[in-house]
């Protein structure tokens, strides 16, 4: 497992951005499959982005497609998520997740991932 922080979350107005950025410890960061989900008030948690261990390939929930973008820096263990036109509903704390994978998928769901951060909250006010 790795050890994920995550960092960048705020409140902010509809419209505006926020990055978020997630920092992996260990030196087998290339190993993981990347990803950030959220949960709101009342709700499961639901994915949101994710990236391959090699970042050749992301894919997003239908709801931020377009809107967000996911990366990631190799040398700096670091992922990151770019949001832009936020919405009230996205509004949540949002977690980076770690899942250990030896080919290029992407899951999907929490439990293909076995590492997760503690979250940062993400306000957006209509």
């Amino acid at each position: 497992q790795v050890q994920l922080v995550e960092s960048g979350g705020g409140l902010v107005q509809a419209g505006a951005s926020l990055r978020l950025s997630c920092t992996a410890s260990g030196r087998t960061f290339s190993r993981y499959t990347m990803g950030w989900f959220r949960q709101a008030p009342g709700k499961e948690r639901e994915f949101v982005a994710g990236i391959s261990r090699t970042g050749g390939s992301t894919t997003y929930a239908a709801s931020v497609k377009g809107r967000f973008a996911i990366s990631r820096d190799a040398a700096k263990n670091t992922v990151s998520l770019q949001m832009n036109s936020l919405k009230p509903e996205d509004t949540a704390v949002y977690y980076c997740a770690a899942g250990f994978e030896y080919g290029t998928v992407i899951r999907l769901t929490t439990n293909g991932y076995d590492s997760w951060g503690q979250g940062t909250q993400v306000t957006v006010s209509s």
